[in-house]
């Protein structure tokens, strides 16, 4: 693997000369696009009014899509007409966007992929959440996904792909997270590496690329992206990313769409000042994932965390962050209220939903601290509830229930 990566710069595909190629397979809407971003990329040096008047030559020489004026496979990837993929070795090259769920989608999104990343993102669901602050009865509302963070992860995929593999790109939505499916090993270090901002890649799989899209303001060639996602995210008050790097041939990132502990997320409302390596250790921590025993000491001195190892939990924010023990008490008893708008949100979304589907949304919020049996009865005292309010109403049976929303209500 490693002699593999040291040929890297000899053998990179996507700076292969495409010798029957010419400037008519390149889409109209695409170089006006690249035109716009490379002027936004180079605004402190280069105006939009030199920019324009470069032939379509000159501008992708200076972008550094094509040698000596000849076209490349990167330069057919980014801007290339739909059609011009026949003039690319036999593969997949495409995007592919699949909702799974309550309802079930997909659409693929091929050349360009300078404006198929936007076409697809347009394709997902970014609903406004509503979280509420602990000690406070206004919700703050964020969007379900940043919309920079979720290019920033498609415009890597377009990056890192090992495109001699000839696999697609997959982005599958579900009710509650996004994840991107990328071939190719995590080529330079590890995820971790890149959190907290402390690495620069040393190569790239694909440097050609990777500089090309540099140039037309699509990624950051520092390796601060993986950062500057976890900290949208931590602002978010939201899940951190996760990597998936179980699979040799594959790259998979998760990001989260919703609250998986309440407690991390009341934490991060109540303390947005938290230090990024803090924040990092909790997203774990209600994760069930194991941090070092150093960090568990940190966190514990800051009183962040509760529990012995291996059940550690992430702590409650308790009266001190409301100063009184009546407020943390009403803090409290918003829970229900939330469980419950995730609840008539995910049916404003899909329509219905099943009992299964219902507890597969509140599970994993409902946190560790109750059995599955309590968690079963708390979903079912939360459907009730809704029932006798008369938002919801079961048009299944009493055995196989089907919830619906009545008309007239939301989540609101």
């Amino acid at each position: 693997m490693d002699r593999i990566r040291s040929e890297t710069d000899i053998n990179d595909w996507t700076a292969e000369i495409v010798q029957d190629a010419s400037l008519s397979d390149l889409d109209e809407e695409a170089m006006r696009h690249a035109r716009s971003a490379f002027a936004k990329a180079h605004a402190n040096r280069i105006s939009e009014e030199e920019i324009a008047c470069w032939t379509d030559q000159e501008f992708l020489n200076r972008a550094r899509v094509t040698k000596n004026g000849q076209l490349t496979r990167a330069a057919l990837l980014l801007l290339g007409k739909p059609e011009a993929v026949d003039k690319l070795p036999a593969g997949m090259f495409e995007m592919t966007w699949k909702l799974v769920g309550q309802e079930n989608a997909y659409e693929h999104f091929g050349l360009p992929f300078l404006l198929s990343t936007t076409r697809l993102y347009r394709r997902i669901r970014n609903i406004q959440l509503r979280l509420l602050p602990p000690g406070q009865l206004m919700p703050q509302e964020v969007s379900k996904y940043d919309e920079q963070s979720v290019m920033e992860a498609l415009h890597n995929c377009i990056a890192h792909q090992d495109y001699c593999r000839g696999a697609r790109i997959l982005v599958t939505e579900y009710p509650d997270r996004l994840v991107f499916d990328n071939s190719g090993s995590f080529f330079e270090g590890h995820p971790d590496d890149y959190i907290l901002g402390d690495k620069s890649p040393d190569r790239y799989r694909n440097p050609f690329l990777v500089r090309a899209m540099g140039e037309l303001y699509m990624i950051d060639r520092m390796g601060y992206g993986i950062k500057r996602m976890n900290e949208v995210q931590a602002g978010r008050y939201l899940p951190l990313p996760d990597y998936d790097l179980s699979e040799v041939i594959k790259v998979r990132l998760t990001m989260y769409g919703g609250v998986v502990d309440q407690e991390y997320t009341r934490l991060l409302l109540s303390n947005t000042g938290l230090p990024l390596p803090d924040v990092l250790a909790l997203d774990r921590v209600q994760k069930g994932m194991a941090i070092p025993e150093d960090v568990v000491a940190r966190l514990r001195k800051k009183k962040l965390i509760t529990g012995r190892k291996p059940h550690l939990q992430v702590a409650p924010v308790i009266a001190a962050a409301s100063d009184t023990k009546a407020e943390y008490v009403k803090a409290h008893n918003q829970d229900d209220m939330f469980y419950q708008r995730l609840i008539i949100s995910y049916l404003e979304e899909f329509g219905s939903a099943s009992r299964q589907d219902i507890n597969k949304l509140l599970f994993t919020k409902l946190g560790d601290m109750l059995t599955d049996d309590e968690k079963n009865k708390k979903v079912g005292n939360l459907l009730t509830s809704l029932r006798r309010e008369g938002r919801i109403f079961n048009a299944g049976s009493r055995r196989y229930p089907e919830w619906e929303l009545k008309q007239g209500f939301s989540a609101e």
